[in-house]
């Protein structure tokens, strides 16, 4: 898949029918989204507890676009391959997951995935400057994670824009993840995010039968941007 900066929508199926991923995902993808985003939690990393590496499998064959995995699990690495063998195109591990950061993305890298890297709200954007050869994406986390719904943190638009002139002519997306919505979007964008994960504001008042609901949710943060 070649870089390119433009903004991507990527929703994430933590806000989908949990009964219905498969006809969620296509339902997302008809209606205009860029990537496929799936929170993987472990309930120790964070206080929630979601997809291990065989429903991750299982929605593989209904992604079409590109299938972006957000392990939000402690420790890390031992997971990397099981989710690589389940399908995933990018992988992101958290720099606040374990002590080697730097091997986590090799090992990523080593399965022939995309490797990306996250910060959590109070992980200052230097945590990362020394692993930027490394990755294909870094994760700004504009809420804590482990649950939907929560409200932006917008303290890290500050470290967006750094995390942007940190990057400079590299070819690394960011990506903005929590709290994204036709409100909070055009100022990530201008800071200079170009890869939006939004889940209730995507899926709110939609349903895989009212799926056009989910395409009008997406031109609402589209427009907010501008494009």
């Amino acid at each position: 898949m070649s870089f390119d900066r433009t903004i991507k929508i990527a929703p994430s199926i933590l806000s989908a029918d949990f009964a219905n991923f498969g006809a969620e995902i296509r339902a997302i993808e008809d209606q205009g989204a860029d990537w496929v985003h799936v929170d993987v939690m472990d309930g120790h990393f964070v206080p929630n507890l979601t997809f291990g590496p065989p429903a991750v499998k299982a929605f593989r064959p209904h992604v079409r676009t590109f299938m972006d995995v957000h392990l939000m699990i402690a420790p890390v690495d031992a997971y990397i391959e099981a989710y690589a063998e389940a399908g995933a195109d990018m992988i992101s591990a958290h720099v606040e997951a374990g002590p080697h950061p730097h091997r986590t993305l090799q090992a990523i890298r080593a399965t022939g995935r995309k490797a990306g890297i996250a910060l959590n709200p109070g992980t200052p954007v230097e945590a990362v400057e020394y692993l930027l050869d490394l990755c294909d994406m870094v994760v700004v986390m504009t809420v804590n994670p482990g649950f939907g719904g929560q409200k932006f943190i917008h303290s890290q638009i500050d470290k967006i824009a750094r995390l942007r002139g940190m990057i400079g002519d590299r070819p690394i997306h960011i990506q903005v993840d929590g709290g994204v919505d036709p409100t909070t979007a055009p100022l990530v964008a201008k800071a200079g995010a170009n890869v939006l994960v939004a889940g209730s504001a995507v899926f709110k008042g939609g349903s895989v039968q009212e799926a056009a609901v989910y395409g009008r949710n997406m031109r609402a943060i589209r427009d907010a941007v501008g494009i």
